[in-house]
């Protein structure tokens, strides 16, 4: 094979293997949404609340421990912490597959501990992708694909884990996805470049380069010396934000009326207020430097934040409504949601295209329309009415709010930072988008709960609700209204997100008129 070729395919193994981080992280997601009733009779589960802390507590510590992952990468080398990612993610995976019927709560401390496996992968495989190829269209197309590697992974995880809990056994997607994580570990030691071959520029196909910074200020420019772990700040924002989280995440199984659930919440606050004091005024190189986060890259991520805690919640209700209300089988229901690993391809690529021509903020603004209208869809379909009605229009549709939203800030921010600095730039989008997940699924769970209680008193029911596995008409119309009412929620999410965006845009247009003026005034004044 000529030196060009051969050289042509380990790009094209190099990028498919990183792809394979958001891939699998998305897959990983859906192994307890796609067998939800599944999971639920083995566990004997008797509440929405513990169902939906498989996703929560997953997507969790995804989007916490991610925090720091990326800034662990930038000093210990991206390819050293993307292995130890691989080896985490099958360790947990495997252990969890283990679960007796008795251990529902050990299971889901296997979710969480197994979520910090692609935290520790998603920002380093983004950072190294933003070491290896320079600003420009070659490293859009490679974080594109990384893009449409989530709704693929999505769809192709859910079909999977359907498909196997339903013909074999459910403990087999875990240990499945063990098996595969073992395979990466070997693969990546080989197929990713270490930091002495990728500054080897000129050798290699793909090149490094430092990016400028339009977006982030440096925090007193260039690091001087041996880089160091910012620990403070590391413990003050992983513990802030699971206290957090979990607080949200807990209150609509034991109600917020119990004092630990505030309590939490407050703590949880205040460490993430010290958390902001040590990254600003304590930490020599901080895990995210704040003081340089600019404005457009702030309403990025703010977007990125109401989107993607709307598009949680449409995931685990849609698989809700189609399996525990309508009655169809995991499998089915998995078939049925394929059709996001298509869409999203195609929009993956159009954000590539649609970088190059129009502004982020419209990029965004169009995402969270998406993320809005796919929302409301499913808030309105009659629960008899043929799926490819609104059911398949949502499905189609909702891949777009992901991979405008994903590719578009993470190009962003990518282009804003220097090499050294991609960890930062991956952790942060990365961070975001997982953990806004987890906590959109918290607050519409107290609101799924609230209003499920309304609908009982007002359908004249009488006693506690019974197990999830008993249903009839009185109780479907009841689990229907609570299920609408979470929809409305992130229905409203997606448009605060829109709000944002159009803050942006008319903030954009607004300095954009005044240098204009500006221009024009002193031209007219040096004609004078």
């Amino acid at each position: 094979m000529p030196r060009y070729l051969l050289w042509r395919f380990h790009e094209v193994v190099f990028v498919f293997v990183l792809c394979l981080a958001q891939f699998l992280s998305l897959a990983g997601m859906n192994q307890t949404v796609a067998p939800l009733l599944i999971l639920a009779e083995y566990f004997d589960i008797r509440d929405y609340g513990n169902l939906s802390w498989f996703s929560a507590a997953y997507s969790m510590t995804v989007g916490t421990f991610i925090l720091p992952a990326g800034r662990l990468g930038d000093i210990y080398g991206h390819k050293r912490i993307f292995i130890l990612g691989w080896a985490w993610f099958g360790l947990w995976s495997l252990i969890a597959g283990f679960c007796a019927p008795s251990q529902l709560v050990w299971f889901s401390a296997c979710r969480a501990l197994q979520g910090m496996g692609p935290a520790l992968v998603i920002p380093n495989a983004i950072a190294i992708i933003g070491r290896t190829f320079p600003v420009g269209l070659r490293r859009n197309i490679a974080l594109a694909c990384f893009g449409a590697a989530g709704p693929t992974g999505a769809a192709v995880g859910a079909v999977l884990a359907a498909l196997v809990a339903e013909t074999i056994s459910w403990h087999w997607c875990f240990w499945l996805l063990a098996i595969t994580c073992a395979c990466l570990v070997v693969v990546s030691h080989f197929v990713i470049p270490g930091p002495e071959e990728e500054d080897a520029g000129s050798t290699e196909p793909v090149v490094i380069v430092k990016s400028q910074s339009p977006v982030m200020a440096d925090q007193g420019g260039e690091e001087k010396g041996k880089p160091v772990f910012d620990w403070p700040g590391a413990v003050t924002g992983v513990v802030g934000l699971v206290l957090v989280n979990f607080a949200l995440n807990q209150a609509p199984i034991v109600g917020w009326s119990n004092p630990y659930i505030p309590a939490l919440l407050v703590l949880g606050l205040v460490f993430l207020i010290a958390f902001v004091w040590v990254e600003l005024s304590v930490a020599t190189q901080p895990i995210i430097p704040i003081r340089g986060l600019q404005r457009n890259a702030a309403f990025t991520l703010a977007c990125v934040f109401a989107g993607w805690s709307s598009h949680g919640i449409w995931v685990y209700y849609l698989y809700l409504f189609l399996e525990h209300l309508r009655g169809h089988s995991a499998l089915l229901t998995s078939t049925e949601t394929c059709p996001v690993a298509f869409t999203g391809i195609f929009f993956a690529f159009l954000t590539v295209w649609l970088m190059r021509r129009v502004a982020v903020s419209w990029v965004m603004l169009s995402a969270m329309f998406f993320f809005l209208i796919g929302s409301v869809l499913m808030a309105i379909t009659p629960l008899d009415q043929t799926y490819w009605a609104n059911t398949f229009v949502a499905v189609v549709l909702m891949p777009g709010a992901m991979n405008l939203s994903f590719p578009a800030a993470s190009i962003l921010l990518s282009t804003a930072l220097p090499k050294e600095k991609q960890g930062i730039a991956a952790s942060l989008v990365a961070t975001v988008v997982n953990y806004s997940i987890s906590c959109g699924l918290g607050f519409a769970g107290s609101i799924h709960k609230h209003s499920l209680i309304n609908a009982w008193d007002k359908a004249g029911l009488q006693g506690p609700p019974p197990p999830l596995s008993v249903s009839n008409l009185d109780l479907v119309a009841v689990r229907l209204a609570g299920l609408r009412s979470a929809y409305w929620f992130a229905a409203g999410l997606g448009g605060l997100g829109m709000v944002i965006a159009g803050i942006f845009i008319v903030a954009r247009l607004g300095v954009f008129a005044a240098v204009k003026c500006s221009t024009a005034f002193d031209e007219s004044q040096e004609g004078d």
